[in-house]
């Protein structure tokens, strides 16, 4: 049987459905998606605080409106932030 190919080298899944807004923060344009409790169904670690966003919990999901040099999409830069900690940040 072969093998799978690294997650790592697939192109990044678009996010699931929902409405997603733009926020201006102190280093440029961002996407942002609520995803409620119900929908969150792993662990993440949140960039704010460096504390874990876990299951069940509501949070934020935030990309860059364009991407870094680095990337071909911003959705691969996507981060699960705590929600109140992406409203704390400048």
């Amino acid at each position: 049987m072969a093998r799978r190919p690294s997650k790592h080298l697939r192109p990044a899944r678009p996010l699931a459905g929902g409405h997603a807004s733009s926020e201006t923060k102190a280093d440029g344009v961002w996407v942002v998606r609520s995803i409620p409790g119900a929908r969150a169904e792993k662990t993440y670690r949140c960039p704010g605080c460096q504390q874990v966003v876990t299951p069940a919990t509501p949070h934020v999901v935030v990309w860059p409106a364009e991407p870094s040099w680095q990337t071909a999409s911003p959705v691969e830069e996507r981060r699960h932030w705590h929600t109140g900690c992406w409203q704390r940040r400048p």
